[in-house]
């Protein structure tokens, strides 16, 4: 094991078939995640066109970072709102807006180059980065806790299911007996695959009993994409080509979905599902649109990318940001290959906190598993079967994988409190408006269009995270502002001498503000100092007067 406790540091390579085993077990960690992006702006059918995607996305941004960086990059949430906005202009507006997105990772890249990264870490000190980071972790929990009460198979009361709970728990358990036991060295580096493994296990035995049986609460798993697949083997009026593509198949690339829109003038059947049929061709208003709606949110996704890289090098023990690579460096590959996502795939990519938790937990943060996973997700995203066979994993058991690595990514960013003095406002008061802002939901939407009435009818919406990180840097510039030109430590005697904050006094135990008792003592003491005065004033008259008598 390294110095740096990692059994596999980055620069390792472990044994072909174990690294196999390694590099599905980073494929299981993403493929939730990845998936749910298509599958929420409403093109299901792209998921094999989003795994490949990130497959390519991950290799562009490995060769940009001299392969030290040891993370996927994959479809982000971020940029969900632009996508359904994007998705109105048809696949030309959606390669536009990730063009776009991938465009400003590169202009900040090139001025980090030339700038240097100072300014950044200046601007994002860790008060900012860690309460961020931890946001992360904490603003996912509702989607894993969610998936992990969710019976897939089920019509009737599919959203809160105990049977699907109880999946849900054994995958979690099997998670944390395989990373923490001693014996076991390969468990301890494929949890994840185990607790999928034995999750899927047990909602299999359920559904078994809920399909034969007709019980829809025990209905956990949804056998029904392996069905569709393999439907037409079984009917004879298929052709070769149909029965062929059972088995392999080709993603539906953006790309050749937006030159057949240019082509034939129209969009696709499946965008105009999507977008219950208001999508258009691309048009010059509407490319105006798409720039709004991707240029603001990918200048605030920056910070989120600093944080992923901090929190990863604070694993690895190596600074990604301040060293090799550098941020300039993992900017561009980050943005290059998000233009590379969403070409090949459909919507931009970014650096996954499931990746980096999978790296945290397993301790193997080989960049030759995370190439072999990347190359995993290509070949992958060619083969019907397992593309069909994924998305029958139950959300439940995936409850049970986000629910370890959503925590971790909140603990990592937490852990960072340690070298923050919270006993300085300036530091409070910006922990406090990051967590509170982001746990709370707090966004912003942006209006840029309206009706004849007045009335708003689209916005372009910054993520609550986002909003929560800027309103922390403003916090934060502006009281260091004011106590720079207040004269910051120039002052320092002046303010002890000052009454403690109440509010640092309740974050630090030590401090005291009882100023009632204080008085009270003070006053005490005074008054007893002047009854010994007297008293020595009445001694010396006493003596004068017994002296004076004694001349007498």
């Amino acid at each position: 094991m390294s110095k740096n406790q990692l059994v596999y540091d980055v620069n390792d390579k472990p044994a072909f078939g174990k690294n196999l085993v390694f590099a599905f077990q980073q494929v299981l960690a993403i493929m939730a995640a990845t998936i749910a992006v298509p599958t929420i702006i409403g093109l299901p059918t792209q998921i094999p066109a989003a795994i490949l995607g990130a497959g390519l996305g991950t290799i562009v941004y490995l060769l940009f970072t001299k392969f030290k960086s040891p993370v996927i990059i994959s479809s982000s949430f971020a940029f969900l709102s632009s996508l359904s906005t994007a998705l109105c202009f048809g696949y030309c507006g959606v390669i536009l807006g990730g063009i776009l997105a991938g465009l400003v990772y590169v202009v900040l890249a090139i001025i980090i180059k030339f700038a240097g990264s100072k300014w950044v870490s200046k601007l994002m000190p860790p008060v900012i980065i860690g309460p961020t980071v931890a946001l992360i972790g904490l603003s996912l929990a509702g989607s894993a806790m969610g998936d992990i009460t969710k019976a897939s198979g089920a019509t009737v009361n599919a959203s809160y299911n105990l049977v699907a709970l109880f999946c849900g728990l054994v995958t979690l358990i099997t998670i944390c007996i395989c990373s923490t036991q001693k014996k076991f060295k390969m468990g301890r580096l494929i949890p994840f695959i185990l607790g999928i493994g034995a999750g899927y296990a047990v909602a299999a035995f359920f559904s078994i009993f809920g399909y034969a049986c007709h019980v829809e609460y025990l209905k956990i798993v949804n056998w029904q994409p392996l069905v569709d697949n393999f439907a037409a083997l079984g009917d004879s009026t298929a052709s070769v080509g149909a029965k062929f593509q059972s088995f392999i198949n080709y993603p539906d690339f953006a790309l050749i979905e937006a030159i057949k829109e240019l082509v034939t003038g129209n969009v696709s059947e499946a965008v105009s599902t999507a977008t219950n049929g208001v999508a258009t061709t691309i048009t010059w208003a509407g490319v105006g649109e798409v720039v709004l709606a991707f240029v603001p949110v990918a200048l605030v996704v920056f910070a989120e990318h600093i944080a992923d890289h901090k929190n990863l090098g604070s694993i690895i023990g190596h600074d990604l940001v301040e060293g090799e690579p550098g941020l300039s460096r993992t900017l561009l590959g980050d943005g290059v290959g998000s233009m590379v996502g969403t070409v090949f795939g459909i919507c931009p990519n970014t650096t996954y906190g499931e990746s980096v938790g999978c790296v945290a937990i397993t301790k193997n943060a080989s960049v030759s598993t995370i190439f072999l996973a990347a190359c995993m997700c290509i070949v992958l995203s060619f083969i019907s079967p397992l593309m069909a066979l994924l998305r029958t994993i139950p959300a439940c058991v995936m409850g049970g994988v986000c629910l370890t690595l959503y925590g971790f990514i909140a603990v990592s960013g937490l852990k960072m409190f340690k070298d923050i003095n919270l006993g300085d406002n300036k530091n409070l008061f910006t922990v406090s408006t990051i967590l509170i802002a982001g746990i709370g939901g707090l966004s912003i939407k942006i209006p840029y269009a309206l009706a004849g009435d007045g009335t708003v009818t689209k916005t372009i919406t910054i993520t609550s995270i986002a909003t929560a990180l800027v309103l922390g840097i403003v916090v934060h510039a502006i009281i260091d502002a004011i106590e720079k030109k207040q004269g910051g430590d120039d002052n320092e005697e002046e303010v002890e001498q000052e009454p403690q904050s109440l509010i640092t006094g309740a974050v630090a135990p030590n401090a005291t503000f009882d100023v009632g008792v204080d008085v009270v003592k003070a006053a005490e003491e005074k008054e007893r100092e002047e009854e010994v005065v007297e008293e020595l004033r009445e001694e010396e008259r006493a003596e004068e007067k017994l002296e004076s008598t004694d001349k007498k």
